[in-house]
């Protein structure tokens, strides 16, 4: 079940609730949580709210049918000092980088492009890839692609 502690801010239709995936959940800042204010310049739904805590059952098949958004990454629960993310893209993120952070990329269903400097690097269902700190990179999704990333909990998404 959906961490559900924290009081709706966004309206019903962003949030999905029309599916009872988010009920009663904080879509945006949450106590402690760097907010959607390093995302607002970009045309991303990101929330980075921790949706789920330890020992709630996570159902990743079901938050991906609901998604509606073409590029929506959503924070699933935090593992020690890291977090995990999923994502369901379509389209391509801007060029960025993390001074101090790697990132884990895990495709689920589709296809994943990650653009670096020097090669472009596919990833099919059941594979993933780590980019290291301060790589300039991209990801892009030529189809509906359905993904999990393992990063620091304080990364900013958007890069450094």
């Amino acid at each position: 079940m959906p961490n559900q502690q924290n009081p709706q801010t966004a309206s019903p239709a962003d949030c999905a609730t029309q599916t009872n995936l988010y009920p009663q959940s904080k879509c945006y800042d949450s106590p402690g949580v760097t907010g959607m204010s390093e995302t607002d310049a970009f045309p991303y739904e990101t929330r980075l709210d921790i949706l789920y805590k330890p020992l709630e059952l996570i159902d990743e098949k079901a938050l991906a049918e609901a998604c509606e958004f073409k590029w929506w990454n959503q924070t699933l629960c935090k593992v020690n000092g890291s977090v995990v993310r999923m994502a369901v893209v379509e389209g391509e993120y801007h060029w960025h980088k993390h001074d101090n952070d790697d990132e884990f990329f895990y495709v689920i269903e589709g296809r994943l492009l990650i653009d670096l400097q020097n090669r472009t690097v596919e990833l099919a269902p059941r594979q993933g890839f780590v980019v290291p700190r301060g790589v300039v990179h991209r990801t892009r999704a030529p189809e509906r692609t359905v993904m999990l990333m393992v990063e620091n909990a304080g990364i900013i998404p958007t890069g450094d």
